[in-house]
């Protein structure tokens, strides 16, 4: 069964995270790929942003008070031109507050009570709980955080020679 605080616990502690691994690095670290048409902490960054906009809690408000609607589709790939023109500290900083704004809206709904089983439906998916929502949030932004060091370790993994035997890191995702 979800442990809610533990998923609201994990949720407030990105933004934190990512501002310690991305801010105030050079900017050829902070949009470093795996290559082809992988992302870069920055898209990363943004993508979050995204997803605190138009995702998690309109998904959630949707469920509590539509049911079974369906939910609109996500554009996953948003960030590459709403991101336009931002620094990563600029980025940090608007997802920060949009994940403060969106915890805030959490906790209050969850002091009302929120039926963890209740359904909606996703577009690929077909029906989803509330509880498997929150649960998908905090995983979410694990799997985004390790991505991040990933994209990281690789830029410098490329310079440890030998040792990159050892840096399974350096072949995640190869």
């Amino acid at each position: 069964m979800i442990q809610v605080d533990a998923v609201v616990a994990t949720l407030e502690r990105t933004p934190a995270t990512l501002r310690a691994m991305l801010a105030g690095l050079p900017a050829e670290l902070v949009h470093a790929t795996e290559g082809g048409e992988s992302w870069s902490p920055f898209d990363i960054v943004g993508h979050l942003i995204h997803g605190e906009r138009t995702d998690w809690i309109p998904r959630l408000q949707i469920i509590l008070t539509e049911g079974r609607a369906e939910f609109e589709r996500f554009d996953r790939f948003a960030q590459f031109e709403a991101s336009q023109g931002s620094s990563v500290e600029g980025l940090l900083d608007e997802f920060e507050t949009l994940r403060a704004a969106n915890l805030d809206t959490l906790r209050e709904m969850l002091a009302e009570g929120i039926d963890l089983d209740a359904e909606g439906t996703h577009p690929e998916l077909g029906l989803v709980t509330t509880g498997e929502l929150l649960s998908t949030w905090a995983t979410h932004d694990l799997g985004h955080i390790a991505q991040v060091a990933r994209v990281m370790a690789k830029h410098f993994g490329k310079d440890a020679g030998p040792w990159a035997a050892y840096l399974p890191i350096l072949h995640d995702r190869s």
